[in-house]
């Protein structure tokens, strides 16, 4: 049975595609829900698998290919190949066999991206030993065969670097990278855009966390860290200063009375931003497990559509990265955006006395043209409140 492999339905705000990686050949056997490709969009990467067992029969779009949202990428054969199960007995036997000899006619058999493989390392194709299916050449083929000749058969002689010699590596953005940069610049060139500074007292929240951690993580099964109060902070302070909350929609402002935040998560294709919605009705347990699920999903690179859409405020962390002090970027559409930083001790006079406290630098950059000064200054202040008395946030004060 024939059946069509397309891309999935696309988000409204997505407008096209790219295909980033096959994962099986024309002609491999593959089981059901196996991913057979990655398909990459402005925000996440989306994996389509195998509706059946069964194999590829054409290829109808390449890696790199822009494709739209329900597209004709493939065609798949439910089924053995050749009407028939393979075992593991014959996939071994067949991988034993000869690779057949490349050719201008045999280079249909290679899928794209081993032939992409094959370009970007200059290998001649005829020397490369498959171990595939039916002796089909894979990627791991092409890899191994590099790695092999670039060993050195004899030990390496010394040999001085030429004066001046120098070299340069030219790759293409990513879909989200590209995104990420129009974002930005988008956000530089159409937003009113401020930032105001505020420091912090974090030891209180620290003598929270070292009291309460080991019980905190036995009854909860995740370790209590500062996001979680951060999230609850600007939750409270939202609440406090509406205009945070809103966005600029045309002519209109749209206050939200709902309180959904996006924390920046680094992942190896970038900087992500996947949201907490009504975190207003979360405890601290449930925030810090779904900031660690999201950062799992971000680094696996299983961040859906959904865990990307809307957010009514950002909270990006660079001290993680040791970040002292910075001016975050507004994440359009949003009015405003948290930058907390890495925690120092630093001397600091308490009633007349100089102290040593672990402070850390808070920075909001916000959309002038809806928030005010008063508004902007005031909402940094609360959050400062809330971190440095953590009772509040439990009296709602």
């Amino acid at each position: 049975m024939s059946i069509d492999i397309k891309v999935p339905v696309l988000p409204e705000s997505v407008a096209d595609a790219t295909i980033a990686t096959w994962h099986v050949q024309a002609g491999e056997q593959v089981s059901r829900d196996q991913n057979l490709v990655d398909i990459e969009t402005d925000k996440v990467v989306l994996e389509v698998v195998a509706p059946e067992d069964g194999h590829i029969v054409e290829f109808l779009a390449e890696e790199g290919d822009t494709v739209l949202g329900e597209a004709l990428i493939a065609k798949f054969a439910a089924g053995s190949v050749a009407g028939k199960e393979v075992t593991k007995a014959e996939a071994e036997a067949e991988a034993a066999k000869p690779a057949p000899e490349a050719s201008d006619e045999s280079s249909d058999a290679l899928s794209p991206s081993v032939r992409r493989l094959i370009a970007e390392h200059n290998v001649d194709a005829s020397k490369l030993k498959g171990t595939g299916v039916g002796g089909r050449i894979t990627k791991e083929d092409v890899e191994s065969f590099v790695k092999t000749e670039a060993k050195p058969t004899q030990a390496p002689v010394a040999v001085a670097p030429l004066l001046g010699e120098r070299s340069q590596k030219r790759v293409p953005m990513s879909r989200l990278r590209k995104t990420i940069a129009s974002r930005l610049l988008e956000a530089k060139n159409s937003t009113a855009m401020l930032t105001t500074f505020n420091e912090v007292n974090m030891k209180p929240i620290m003598n929270i966390r070292k009291q309460y951690q080991e019980v905190f993580e036995k009854r909860h099964g995740t370790r209590l860290g500062f996001m979680s109060f951060y999230i609850k902070a600007v939750t409270e302070a939202l609440k406090r200063f509406p205009d945070v909350n809103a966005s600029i929609d045309g002519n209109d402002i749209v206050y939200h009375n709902y309180f959904d935040i996006s924390i920046a998560v680094s992942t190896p294709r970038g900087l992500v931003t996947p949201v907490l919605r009504d975190t207003d009705s979360m405890s601290l347990a449930e925030i810090e497990k779904s900031v660690r699920e999201l950062a799992i999903k971000g680094r696996d690179g299983k961040l859906s559509v959904a865990d990307m859409t809307g957010g009514n405020f950002t909270v990006t962390n660079g001290g993680v990265f040791g970040s002292l002090m910075s001016t975050p970027i507004l994440n359009l559409p949003q009015s405003a955006i948290l930058g907390m930083h890495a925690i120092k001790d630093r001397p600091m006079a308490v009633n007349g006395q100089v102290e040593i406290l672990p402070m850390m630098y808070l920075a909001l950059s916000y959309d002038h043209r809806i928030v005010d000064g008063r508004e902007s200054v005031g909402f940094l202040v609360a959050i400062k409140d809330f971190l440095e008395d953590p009772t509040r946030l439990l009296l709602d004060l």
